[in-house]
Protein backbone atom coordinates (compact mmCIF):
# COMPACT_ATOMS: atom_id res chain seq x y z
CA UNK A 1 0.00 0.00 0.00
CA UNK A 2 0.92 3.30 -0.75
CA UNK A 3 1.80 6.03 1.74
CA UNK A 4 0.76 9.16 -0.65
CA UNK A 5 -2.25 8.15 -0.58
CA UNK A 6 -4.65 5.26 0.18
CA UNK A 7 -5.22 3.62 -3.45
CA UNK A 8 -2.53 1.65 -5.56
CA UNK A 9 -0.87 3.24 -8.24
CA UNK A 10 -0.72 2.19 -11.85
CA UNK A 11 0.91 3.52 -14.99
CA UNK A 12 -0.69 2.82 -17.74
CA UNK A 13 1.58 3.39 -21.12
CA UNK A 14 -0.05 4.91 -24.56
CA UNK A 15 -3.01 5.41 -22.51
CA UNK A 16 -4.83 8.63 -24.32
CA UNK A 17 -6.73 6.69 -26.16
CA UNK A 18 -7.92 3.60 -27.70
CA UNK A 19 -6.85 0.32 -25.38
CA UNK A 20 -5.00 1.89 -23.13
CA UNK A 21 -7.46 4.70 -22.25
CA UNK A 22 -10.24 2.08 -21.84
CA UNK A 23 -7.79 0.26 -19.42
CA UNK A 24 -7.21 3.80 -18.02
CA UNK A 25 -10.56 3.69 -16.79
CA UNK A 26 -11.06 -0.01 -15.86
CA UNK A 27 -8.22 0.51 -13.63
CA UNK A 28 -9.80 3.58 -11.95
CA UNK A 29 -13.11 2.43 -11.59
CA UNK A 30 -11.46 -0.56 -9.84
CA UNK A 31 -9.76 2.28 -7.48
CA UNK A 32 -6.41 2.47 -8.37
CA UNK A 33 -4.72 6.03 -8.59
CA UNK A 34 -3.68 6.21 -12.38
CA UNK A 35 -0.86 7.34 -14.51
CA UNK A 36 -1.85 8.00 -18.05
CA UNK A 37 1.56 8.14 -19.84
CA UNK A 38 0.95 9.93 -23.81
CA UNK A 39 3.71 10.77 -26.29
CA UNK A 40 2.08 13.36 -27.94
CA UNK A 41 -2.00 13.79 -27.51
CA UNK A 42 -1.79 15.87 -24.55
CA UNK A 43 -5.58 16.98 -25.32
CA UNK A 44 -6.89 13.60 -25.14
CA UNK A 45 -4.45 12.54 -22.37
CA UNK A 46 -5.48 15.92 -20.10
CA UNK A 47 -9.40 15.44 -21.48
CA UNK A 48 -8.95 11.51 -20.02
CA UNK A 49 -7.63 12.78 -16.77
CA UNK A 50 -10.55 15.42 -15.96
CA UNK A 51 -12.80 12.64 -16.56
CA UNK A 52 -11.02 10.16 -13.92
CA UNK A 53 -10.86 13.07 -11.53
CA UNK A 54 -14.76 14.32 -11.79
CA UNK A 55 -15.11 10.68 -10.94
CA UNK A 56 -13.17 10.79 -8.07
CA UNK A 57 -10.05 9.02 -9.29
CA UNK A 58 -6.63 10.21 -9.10
CA UNK A 59 -5.32 10.77 -11.79
CA UNK A 60 -2.49 12.37 -13.81
CA UNK A 61 -1.41 12.90 -17.79
CA UNK A 62 3.14 12.30 -18.08
CA UNK A 63 3.95 12.88 -21.34
CA UNK A 64 7.08 10.12 -22.13
CA UNK A 65 8.36 8.59 -25.44
CA UNK A 66 8.67 5.20 -23.95
CA UNK A 67 11.78 4.64 -26.40
CA UNK A 68 13.74 6.83 -24.23
CA UNK A 69 15.26 5.20 -21.00
CA UNK A 70 15.53 8.96 -19.62
CA UNK A 71 12.01 9.95 -20.68
CA UNK A 72 10.74 6.52 -18.81
CA UNK A 73 12.78 7.14 -15.59
CA UNK A 74 11.50 10.89 -15.34
CA UNK A 75 7.81 9.48 -15.78
CA UNK A 76 8.31 7.22 -12.91
CA UNK A 77 9.88 9.86 -10.71
CA UNK A 78 6.87 11.73 -11.45
CA UNK A 79 4.15 9.41 -10.89
CA UNK A 80 6.01 8.50 -7.14
CA UNK A 81 5.84 12.38 -6.81
CA UNK A 82 2.21 12.98 -7.37
CA UNK A 83 0.41 9.47 -6.58
CA UNK A 84 2.38 7.09 -4.73
CA UNK A 85 4.98 4.08 -5.42
CA UNK A 86 4.02 2.34 -8.48
CA UNK A 87 1.91 -1.08 -7.58
CA UNK A 88 0.91 -1.95 -11.27
CA UNK A 89 2.84 -1.26 -14.74
CA UNK A 90 0.79 -1.77 -18.04
CA UNK A 91 2.74 -1.44 -21.21
CA UNK A 92 0.13 -0.71 -23.70
CA UNK A 93 2.38 2.00 -26.27
CA UNK A 94 2.86 0.80 -29.57
CA UNK A 95 3.18 1.22 -33.30
CA UNK A 96 1.58 -0.95 -35.83
CA UNK A 97 2.13 -0.68 -39.85
CA UNK A 98 1.81 -3.41 -42.08
CA UNK A 99 3.95 -3.92 -45.08
CA UNK A 100 5.95 -6.57 -46.69
CA UNK A 101 8.99 -7.17 -44.97
CA UNK A 102 10.81 -6.76 -48.39
CA UNK A 103 8.96 -2.97 -48.67
CA UNK A 104 9.74 -1.83 -44.95
CA UNK A 105 12.22 1.06 -44.42
CA UNK A 106 15.56 0.85 -42.18
CA UNK A 107 13.59 3.40 -40.55
CA UNK A 108 9.77 1.78 -40.20
CA UNK A 109 11.77 -1.01 -38.80
CA UNK A 110 13.63 1.03 -36.08
CA UNK A 111 10.72 3.13 -35.26
CA UNK A 112 8.18 -0.31 -34.53
CA UNK A 113 11.54 -2.02 -32.77
CA UNK A 114 12.24 1.15 -30.77
CA UNK A 115 8.56 1.18 -29.34
CA UNK A 116 7.66 -1.77 -29.02
CA UNK A 117 10.89 -3.87 -27.90
CA UNK A 118 12.90 -0.89 -26.37
CA UNK A 119 9.94 0.69 -24.97
CA UNK A 120 9.08 -2.06 -23.03
CA UNK A 121 12.32 -2.90 -21.89
CA UNK A 122 12.51 0.37 -20.38
CA UNK A 123 9.54 0.37 -18.60
CA UNK A 124 10.41 -3.00 -17.00
CA UNK A 125 14.07 -1.94 -15.96
CA UNK A 126 12.86 0.86 -14.50
CA UNK A 127 9.84 -0.87 -12.39
CA UNK A 128 12.39 -4.05 -11.37
CA UNK A 129 14.10 -0.94 -9.45
CA UNK A 130 11.14 1.41 -8.58
CA UNK A 131 7.66 -0.67 -8.23
CA UNK A 132 6.42 -2.11 -5.05
CA UNK A 133 6.88 -6.12 -3.68
CA UNK A 134 3.66 -7.70 -4.54
CA UNK A 135 2.98 -5.49 -7.84
CA UNK A 136 1.41 -6.13 -11.33
CA UNK A 137 2.96 -5.95 -14.48
CA UNK A 138 1.11 -6.45 -17.65
CA UNK A 139 2.71 -6.42 -21.13
CA UNK A 140 1.07 -6.37 -24.63
CA UNK A 141 1.66 -8.78 -27.18
CA UNK A 142 -0.41 -9.55 -30.20
CA UNK A 143 -2.40 -12.89 -31.67
CA UNK A 144 -1.16 -11.67 -35.09
CA UNK A 145 2.50 -13.19 -33.60
CA UNK A 146 -0.14 -16.71 -34.19
CA UNK A 147 -1.89 -16.23 -37.26
CA UNK A 148 1.91 -15.19 -39.27
CA UNK A 149 -0.39 -12.84 -41.86
CA UNK A 150 1.84 -10.87 -44.85
CA UNK A 151 3.03 -7.69 -44.06
CA UNK A 152 3.16 -8.61 -40.14
CA UNK A 153 6.53 -9.66 -39.86
CA UNK A 154 8.47 -6.57 -38.46
CA UNK A 155 5.03 -6.19 -36.18
CA UNK A 156 5.71 -9.95 -35.11
CA UNK A 157 9.24 -10.03 -34.16
CA UNK A 158 8.48 -6.83 -32.15
CA UNK A 159 5.59 -8.78 -30.23
CA UNK A 160 7.88 -12.09 -30.22
CA UNK A 161 10.73 -10.11 -28.15
CA UNK A 162 7.70 -8.73 -25.66
CA UNK A 163 6.53 -12.66 -25.16
CA UNK A 164 10.48 -13.48 -24.54
CA UNK A 165 10.67 -10.84 -22.10
CA UNK A 166 7.33 -11.68 -20.00
CA UNK A 167 8.27 -15.69 -19.98
CA UNK A 168 11.91 -14.66 -18.73
CA UNK A 169 11.72 -11.17 -16.19
CA UNK A 170 8.56 -13.29 -14.77
CA UNK A 171 11.36 -15.81 -13.08
CA UNK A 172 13.98 -13.05 -12.95
CA UNK A 173 11.63 -10.96 -10.01
CA UNK A 174 11.69 -13.76 -7.80
CA UNK A 175 11.38 -13.66 -4.23
CA UNK A 176 9.40 -10.49 -4.92
CA UNK A 177 5.59 -11.90 -5.49
CA UNK A 178 5.30 -9.54 -8.55
CA UNK A 179 3.29 -11.31 -11.48
CA UNK A 180 5.05 -10.50 -15.21
CA UNK A 181 1.81 -11.62 -17.70
CA UNK A 182 1.04 -10.26 -21.11
CA UNK A 183 -1.88 -9.90 -23.02
CA UNK A 184 -2.08 -10.86 -26.64
CA UNK A 185 -5.41 -9.28 -28.10
CA UNK A 186 -7.13 -10.39 -31.57
CA UNK A 187 -8.54 -7.81 -33.82
CA UNK A 188 -9.66 -4.39 -31.66
CA UNK A 189 -11.87 -1.81 -33.11
CA UNK A 190 -9.47 0.99 -32.70
CA UNK A 191 -7.23 3.61 -34.49
CA UNK A 192 -4.41 1.86 -34.03
CA UNK A 193 -6.19 -1.25 -35.86
CA UNK A 194 -8.61 0.02 -38.37
CA UNK A 195 -6.38 3.10 -39.82
CA UNK A 196 -4.93 2.43 -43.33
CA UNK A 197 -7.46 -0.87 -43.88
CA UNK A 198 -10.50 -0.71 -46.39
CA UNK A 199 -14.25 -1.66 -45.36
CA UNK A 200 -13.87 -4.94 -47.09
CA UNK A 201 -10.47 -5.89 -44.70
CA UNK A 202 -12.43 -4.99 -41.51
CA UNK A 203 -15.26 -6.64 -42.29
CA UNK A 204 -13.10 -9.80 -42.95
CA UNK A 205 -11.34 -9.63 -39.51
CA UNK A 206 -14.30 -9.29 -38.18
CA UNK A 207 -15.66 -12.69 -39.71
CA UNK A 208 -12.39 -14.38 -38.33
CA UNK A 209 -13.21 -15.09 -34.62
CA UNK A 210 -15.95 -17.63 -33.90
CA UNK A 211 -17.53 -14.82 -32.09
CA UNK A 212 -18.20 -13.32 -35.37
CA UNK A 213 -17.33 -9.47 -33.98
CA UNK A 214 -14.58 -7.05 -33.70
CA UNK A 215 -13.19 -7.18 -30.21
CA UNK A 216 -13.73 -3.43 -28.53
CA UNK A 217 -11.53 -2.18 -25.63
CA UNK A 218 -13.52 -2.66 -23.30
CA UNK A 219 -13.31 -6.41 -24.17
CA UNK A 220 -9.10 -5.89 -23.50
CA UNK A 221 -9.20 -3.75 -20.43
CA UNK A 222 -11.53 -6.36 -18.43
CA UNK A 223 -8.80 -8.80 -19.04
CA UNK A 224 -5.99 -6.15 -17.99
CA UNK A 225 -8.25 -5.67 -14.68
CA UNK A 226 -8.44 -9.39 -13.77
CA UNK A 227 -4.52 -9.96 -14.27
CA UNK A 228 -3.85 -6.64 -12.41
CA UNK A 229 -5.92 -7.83 -9.75
CA UNK A 230 -6.03 -9.98 -6.33
CA UNK A 231 -7.66 -12.68 -8.50
CA UNK A 232 -4.98 -13.26 -10.49
CA UNK A 233 -2.17 -13.17 -7.98
CA UNK A 234 -1.29 -17.55 -9.36
CA UNK A 235 -1.28 -16.40 -12.77
CA UNK A 236 2.91 -15.72 -13.64
CA UNK A 237 4.57 -15.71 -16.74
CA UNK A 238 1.69 -15.88 -19.52
CA UNK A 239 0.42 -15.33 -22.59
CA UNK A 240 -3.31 -14.76 -22.52
CA UNK A 241 -4.67 -14.35 -25.75
CA UNK A 242 -7.90 -12.48 -25.57
CA UNK A 243 -9.01 -12.73 -29.16
CA UNK A 244 -12.56 -14.16 -29.67
CA UNK A 245 -11.22 -17.69 -30.32
CA UNK A 246 -9.23 -16.31 -33.48
CA UNK A 247 -6.21 -18.65 -32.89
Amino acid sequence: MNTLNNAQVAIVTGASRGIGAAVAQRLAKDGFAVAINYASSSAEADALVAELTAAGTKAIAVKADVSKADEVRRMFEITEQQLGKVDVLINNAGVLKTLPLADTSDALYDQTFDINVRGTFNTLREAAARMNNGGRIVNFSSTTLALNMPGYAIYNATKAAVEAFTHVFAKELRGRNITVNAVAPGPIATSLFLDGKTDEQIQNFAKMPPLQRLGQPDDIASVVAFLAGADAGWVNGQILRANGGVA
